[in-house]
């Protein structure tokens, strides 16, 4: 009887592992050059080495495949709050501890500081978006805790050492710790001034919180700000989770969230019963307090929602170019081709206008931009994320619809950064807030757009419709459409101005042609198809 074999592996790409994330990710790697941020290069591939083996994909799935655990009580019945995870989870917050993604800014500032973190938190957030949430709030958390300078003394410079040092101990045993943030209630959500906390001052200067939050993620964090109605209005506080002497703080975890996706993070419902905590500015200006704390973790929605892209693109480009269908590679099918390049110009598109609005925070005459700008950047990028993966997924089949294959992951993660920190209308409503209160926003917005003012007439004709709006009536109904036409304006000139002549005019002519088309891979003839794919494939 013949050997006859009923089951070979063939037309399957190889893994996509062994690899420098960032040597790979050519967009990214540029973009050091424009942004001051040389200098992070060899760590930038010590870290993209660490994250494209073979064991970081693993510890991907596992962190996710294993979510954390909520234990409300040990075994003799005393209340602890504690939440367990998974080794794997550990293995990311290490890196991103150790990487500096969590305070490097605030600890080193120096030219490019904000864009180099920037690129680093993108790495990590290539394979596994959860660990990011309590990194993103921890760097966030600095330039809110300066509102109290005596406050900011104690903590910062044990949020910005390079030592993760988890578990729930006092401030003085810590080598290392983390901050998160509790806004949102069941009554308000994104209207927080209708929380129902209260905060009752003390003898002492401090004060006793009471009341619920909603959502806050990272319940394992070292401390939190919170908001809180205290005597004099609306205000900022930071209430530690376990207190000077060793006891537990008043935080008391209802339950932990079944999320959608970000399901390695753990999201909870925590309720303060005379929690201890400290006022951070004045009182009555919690919003204004912790604003520049959302402004930044913004920020890192755009890095997340960017990294995502290119993690999908990076995918999609590897499958196709090593699996055939019809006696060609799928890379060479006319259709597939044009799927791919249009994905690949998203992807570099938010890539280079993602470090553009890092590089911002890097350069104070850039206030203005970086107010209304972090709003459009972030509308944008972050909702073009979710149908970006889906597209990138079904380049892969019912391949990319398993749990075995990352981008089954990144759908599910994608939608959220939407969400985070304001979702859409949300921030389109802080586009015309910051238009209204600080005119000068819009004109350093266009200031910006206009240095690639003449390099194409698509762009020039886009920016003169975009200022013809501006010079009217701007109605609510129409704030999507405008922050829309705000980002790709944005897009564009950054493009021009930084990328090769092959991505930029692609952009221009499938996102600012009048015919361009609705979906991905509805893509003009005469393209530079080999140059930006080639920009985009793996190494």
């Amino acid at each position: 009887m013949p050997d006859f074999k009923t089951h070979a592996v063939t037309n399957q790409p190889p893994p996509l592992i062994g690899r420098d994330l960032y040597a790979d990710d050519v967009a990214l790697a540029g973009a050091t050059e424009w942004t001051r941020s040389g200098w992070v290069a060899s760590e930038a591939s010590e870290l993209g080495t660490i994250l494209g083996s073979a064991e970081a994909a693993q510890w991907a799935y596992q962190a996710n495949q294993y979510p954390p655990v909520l234990r409300t009580h040990d075994r003799y019945g005393n209340r602890i709050d504690e939440v367990d995870f998974h080794p794997a989870w550990h293995e990311f917050m290490n890196l991103a501890v150790r990487y500096g993604t969590h305070a490097s800014p605030w600890a080193e500032p120096k030219p490019g500081a904000h864009a180099a973190r920037a690129l680093l938190f993108s790495l990590l957030a290539q394979v596994e978006a959860g660990h990011g949430c309590p990194i993103s709030m921890t760097y966030a958390s600095v330039p809110a805790l300066r509102a109290q300078p005596e406050l900011s003394a104690v903590w910062e410079p044990v949020v910005t050492t390079r030592e993760y040092d988890p578990g729930l101990r006092p401030l003085a045993d810590k080598r290392g710790v983390l901050i998160g943030m509790a806004m949102t209630e069941k009554q308000g959500g994104s209207d927080v001034r209708a929380n129902s906390t209260t905060a009752t001052p003390t003898a002492d200067g401090t004060y006793l919180l009471r009341g619920h939050k909603w959502f806050c993620s990272a319940p394992m964090n070292d401390a939190f700000l919170v908001l809180a109605n205290a005597p004099g209005g609306l205000s900022c506080f930071l209430m530690p989770r376990v207190l000077p002497d060793g006891s537990r703080n008043g935080f008391r975890i209802q339950r932990l969230k079944d999320k959608l996706g970000n399901k390695s993070n753990a999201s909870s419902e925590p309720e303060f019963v005379d929690a201890v905590a400290h006022l951070v500015g004045e009182e009555g200006r919690g919003v204004a307090t912790i604003i520049e704390m959302v402004n930044h973790t913004r920020l890192d929605c755009v890095i997340g929602s960017t990294a995502g892209m290119r993690q999908s693109v990076a995918e999609a480009t590897w499958h196709a170019a090593h699996r055939s269908a019809f006696g060609r590679r799928l890379a060479d099918q006319p259709l597939m081709r044009r799927v791919l390049v249009d994905l690949a110009i998203e992807s570099e598109a938010a890539t280079a206008t993602m470090m553009r609005l890092a590089s911002a925070y890097d350069n104070p005459e850039d206030a203005s931009f970086r107010r209304i700008a972090t709003a459009v950047v972030k509308y944008w990028v972050c909702k073009r994320g979710p149908v970006h993966a889906a597209e990138a997924l079904e380049c892969l089949g019912g391949n990319g619809y398993v749990e075995e294959a990352p981008l089954a992951r990144r759908y599910r993660e994608q939608p959220l950064l939407s969400i985070w920190e304001g979702s859409g209308n949300v921030i389109c409503l802080d586009v015309l807030r910051a238009m209204a209160t600080r005119p000068e926003t819009a004109q350093a917005f266009l200031d910006e757009v206009e240095l690639a003012s003449g390099v194409d007439r698509r762009l020039d004709a886009h920016v003169e419709a975009v200022k013809k709006r501006l010079s009217g009536t701007i109605e609510q109904s129409g704030a999507r459409r405008l922050t829309e036409d705000l980002a790709l304006a944005l897009q564009a000139s950054v493009l021009l101005r930084h990328s090769p002549s092959a991505v930029a005019e692609a952009f221009c002519a499938t996102r600012l042609a009048p015919d361009r088309g609705l979906n991905f891979g509805d893509v003009p003839d005469g393209l530079d198809e080999a140059a930006i794919l080639e920009r985009a494939t793996p190494r």
